[in-house]
């Protein structure tokens, strides 16, 4: 069973640093497209916003699944799980709000056609 938990805590490693890396190929892309887009200036930046957002959330949902892997190793606590449930609201929040910013309305709300 100790091998097992090596394991999980390898994927939970290796979970957590494909989040941070696609929070930073993002940045990276969310910047190229800014730098190449040709339309004025306001809409550029708003491109650039939309794509950092989407970045950013991709990487905030693998980054709560790797937070979710990595409890599984660990002896569950109260204090533990109290800490991971703090984490997966302070993420779910800003996932959320990422998502308004991006879309301009809430997940559940009909989103009009453009």
């Amino acid at each position: 069973m100790e091998h097992v938990e090596v394991y999980i805590h390898y994927a939970a490693l290796f979970t957590e640093i494909v989040g941070v890396a696609t929070i930073i190929i993002g940045i990276f892309f969310a910047f190229a497209r800014y730098a190449f887009f040709r339309k004025n200036s306001r809409k550029k930046y708003t491109v650039l916003r939309q794509e950092l957002g989407k970045g950013i959330l991709l990487g905030l949902e693998i980054l709560v699944a790797a937070d979710i892997i990595a409890t599984v190793v660990t002896e569950p606590t109260m204090d533990r799980v109290l800490t991971l449930a703090m984490i997966v609201l302070i993420r779910t929040f800003l996932s959320l709000s990422l998502e308004v910013e991006i879309t301009g309305s809430f997940p559940w709300q009909t989103r009009p056609n453009n």
